[in-house]
């Protein structure tokens, strides 16, 4: 049982991590439309990245601390990616230059999109494997 509610927890920080990265993929559309100022859409997009970035590295750190390695090395790559564009100070979007990085932004969301969307399948999978073994038992 405790298995399951681990998953049951993974599966829900998941969740919260798409809704977050949805969001910013949001903005940058309502920007791109011209349905919102390039000030409020970067300070909108600015706001959420540091708690996307904290929460994907205490998702990772939780993948290692229960004993899951194969989920945490599939997490790697996300939060490698993430301390390297904070390493590097790229991690804000710059209110100057927002029009003229639209596309890229928007490709770099739609790719951790679908990157979390596979982590969340995985996930998905691993609850109702667990589940399933909780119920035989």
């Amino acid at each position: 049982m405790g298995d399951m509610l681990t998953w049951l927890l993974f599966f829900f920080i998941l969740i919260g991590l798409l809704i977050i990265v949805v969001y910013q993929l949001m903005c940058l559309a309502d920007l791109e439309f011209d349905y919102i100022n390039p000030y409020d859409s970067a300070s909108r997009i600015n706001l959420v990245i540091l708690p996307e970035f904290i929460t994907e590295g205490v998702l990772c750190f939780l993948y290692l601390v229960t004993g899951h390695w194969i989920m945490s090395l599939f997490s790697v790559p996300y939060l490698y990616y993430n301390v390297r564009l904070y390493m590097r100070r790229q991690h804000l979007i710059d209110v100057t230059e927002i029009f003229n990085q639209l596309d890229w932004e928007k490709k770099k969301r739609l790719f951790k999109l679908g990157y979390l969307v596979f982590l969340l399948f995985l996930s998905l999978f691993w609850l109702i494997y667990s589940a399933l073994e909780d119920d035989e038992e």
